[in-house]
């Protein structure tokens, strides 16, 4: 990863008058959304990569960072860059507001209908005599209020959020470093969100690659298909590694 952004310093970045907001994930930072900023730069984009204290709040109290962050790129088109969370945020967002000019939007492993990982933990009982709520308040003490939101359940925050109307890409991934995705989560997965679960109606494309949750917002080939989807409204489903390369070197 440091060899393609050294290469992408080296060479020129055109004007563009798009801005690009990014969100990232739970429990991460600004600095995970590095590589894409660092591209998106490249390419003309103004970017606004900002945090936000994800493990402090519930998901309504953060939902208002996305305007702070919106209000940052003026009247420009605005599209949206997100990882996991990032995304119920920008469609709880979107929901009751748009930007001036509303750009497309990519959603990075998103959990458009919560995951199975919080609906067990959450559920899971280890000393229930002692301490019946080991589970929910270890999960809460490490991730916050937030984190019991995106279970999968009817009361969940992404259950309750309408289908999109705006032009939505996403990304999935299917493999897992965790042990707990292959275990907790039916079907495909990354470790964390399944493909199902990412999928949402009213999105224009979605495609699914052999990335981990953790790590696919550092994927070339992802990066690529982010570009993809932000100039034309759909991925390149047949994208190998060297036409990925060539759409990121290539303006």
């Amino acid at each position: 990863m440091r060899y393609l952004a050294i290469f992408l310093f080296l060479c020129a970045t055109p004007a563009s008058a798009s801005c690009v907001v990014l969100l990232h994930g739970l429990a991460r930072s600004e600095a995970s959304m590095w590589m894409i900023e660092e591209v998106l730069e490249f390419h003309g984009y103004r970017v606004v990569n900002e945090g936000y204290p994800s493990t402090q709040a519930p998901i309504e109290a953060l939902v208002g960072h996305v305007g702070t962050a919106v209000e940052q790129c003026g009247p420009v088109e605005t599209h949206f860059v997100t990882h996991s969370m990032g995304g119920i945020l920008v469609r709880a967002w979107l929901r009751d507001n748009r930007p001036a000019l509303m750009g497309r939007v990519v959603m990075l492993a998103p959990p458009n209908h919560g995951t199975e990982i919080i609906d067990n933990l959450s559920g899971m009982e280890i000393l229930p005599d002692l301490m019946p709520n080991l589970m929910p308040d270890l999960l809460a003490f490490l991730h916050g209020p937030a984190a019991s939101e995106l279970g999968t359940g009817e009361g969940s925050v992404p259950s309750q959020l309408p289908p999109v109307d705006y032009e939505l890409g996403v990304i999935a991934g299917n493999r897992a470093i965790s042990p707990l995705g292959p275990i907790l989560i039916e079907g495909a997965n990354d470790g964390t969100v399944s493909v199902a679960s990412t999928m949402v109606d009213g999105m224009a494309d979605h495609i699914v690659m052999p990335v981990t949750h953790t790590l696919l917002m550092m994927n070339p080939m992802v990066i690529a298909e982010v570009l993809e989807f932000l100039r034309y409204g759909r991925f390149d489903h047949g994208l190998t590694l060297i036409n990925a390369l060539r759409k990121l070197s290539n303006n």
